[in-house]
């Protein structure tokens, strides 16, 4: 427990300060699903343990974040040609304040209703949110526009966008893209006061992959997965995860072993990064420490597993992932062995959501808006399966904060609470 705490710190450290209770980003305060409340409800349906719902208006997959007592989401009209940032109150629910963006341009997606796929960024005084080809945006807590950037070029992919802005020391970092048209795929920093760029780091291929800071060996370090779009590329040919200095956006070492479309975030812990691949894509663990090519320091790799889209999460010395067909993986970190048997009766369901850690369980949101919970240990074990019913559907991921569960769907925000 000492040696996970002292993780949650040094990686907190890395990132701008917020309330312990908050969560003002994607995957919460340490970029990676960790959660050290321990007063979290196990058990709601969507009558008992709900505090309260609230109507959306548009479908989105981007998380909610909160902070100061706020809850903000974004959400997008069909054909992403109204793009909007909602302001709610955590303790009832109410609507604050709604800002729109309007793009009227053709952009092309997977689905017409999903153009809000990033998740905003908070440090308490500010929110900056990203809105794919209309731009990025940073608000303050009543609304007021501070700063916006329309100039970053048409994003454009057949699945869309998905990268959420990380805030860092003074720095607002997005990575932008991607782009299969011709268009660039960057890294950029601007100044989260006034917008202005700070630096800028071109890729030749793009992802939808979240960069994650964290501390290594006394440096913080930006780690984002990124791949070549061949679907049957072989070890040779495959991308890389790359370490970056946020500061300036140097490249500071490179992993080989991504292949095709990566939608997760990178992961990290006791000096070692993961990432993954979806789409039949791999996955690899690496020890960080070197510079330039480390990919002799890679401690596993796995190859041709199956898709995923949500990320996973590192809990002591285990990683636990969910593929999109809802079954849940455990392996050891440094070796790459899988440890759990799951039965098959057990299997099924679609998930798109990322794990997120709290109490010594793992919530994995499903798609039809069911929550399931596991035992965050080498030992198979369903805690509990919590479906809101109605017909709901989500594409998100749980929020934790205050001992309170945040939950989007396509058609409410949902807040759920044990009653005291």
């Amino acid at each position: 427990m000492k040696r996970r705490v002292s993780l949650l710190i040094g990686v907190v450290a890395a990132v701008s300060v917020v309330r312990a209770a908050d969560w003002p980003a994607w995957r919460g305060p340490t970029g990676q699903g960790l959660c050290e409340e321990a007063n979290v409800p196990l058990r709601w349906s969507g009558t008992q343990n709900v505090k309260w719902k609230v109507p959306l208006a548009h479908q989105g997959n981007s998380t909610p974040v909160v902070s100061r007592g706020r809850v903000f989401v974004t959400q997008a009209n069909t054909d992403g040609q109204m793009r909007s940032l909602l302001c709610f109150d955590r303790a009832d629910g109410k609507l604050l304040w709604q800002r729109d963006v309007a793009y009227a341009e053709k952009e092309l997606n997977w689905n017409r209703n999903w153009y809000c796929n990033a998740s905003p960024a908070t440090d308490g005084e500010r929110v900056v949110v990203s809105f794919g080809s209309a731009g990025m945006y940073c608000y303050d807590f009543d609304g007021k526009e501070l700063w916006k950037r329309t100039d970053l070029g048409k994003w454009e992919h057949k699945f869309g966008n998905a990268s959420s802005p990380v805030l860092y020391q003074d720095l607002a970092i997005l990575w932008c893209g991607p782009n299969e048209r011709g268009g660039r795929n960057f890294l950029l920093a601007v100044r989260k006061t006034t917008g202005e760029t700070v630096w800028e780091h071109n890729e030749p291929y793009g992802s939808w992959s979240t960069p994650l800071i964290v501390n290594v060996n006394g440096q913080d370090q930006l780690l984002l997965g990124m791949a070549l779009d061949r679907k049957n590329a072989d070890e040779s040919q495959f991308g890389f995860l790359k370490g970056f200095d946020p500061k300036t956006g140097q490249e500071l070492w490179r992993c080989r072993g991504l292949s095709s479309y990566v939608y997760t975030s990178p992961l990290y812990a006791h000096g070692i990064a993961v990432a993954m691949s979806g789409y039949n894509g791999s996955a690899m663990a690496v020890k960080l420490g070197g510079r330039g090519d480390i990919t002799k320091d890679r401690l596993w790799l796995h190859l041709r597993n199956t898709q995923r889209v949500g990320s996973g999460v590192i809990v002591g010395d285990y990683l636990y992932m969910v593929e999109e067909n809802a079954v849940p993986h455990c392996y050891e970190l440094k070796t790459g062995k899988e440890v759990w048997q799951v039965p098959e009766r057990a299997k099924g369901g679609v998930t798109w959501g990322s794990i997120v850690h709290a109490a010594g369980r793992l919530y994995v949101l499903m798609r039809n808006a069911d929550m399931l919970v596991l035992a965050a240990r080498p030992q198979y074990e369903v805690l509990a399966v919590n479906s809101l019913g109605g017909g709901e559907q989500t594409n998100s991921s749980p929020v934790i904060s205050d001992g309170e569960i945040f939950i989007r769907t396509f058609r409410h925000l949902w807040c759920i609470s044990e009653k005291k």
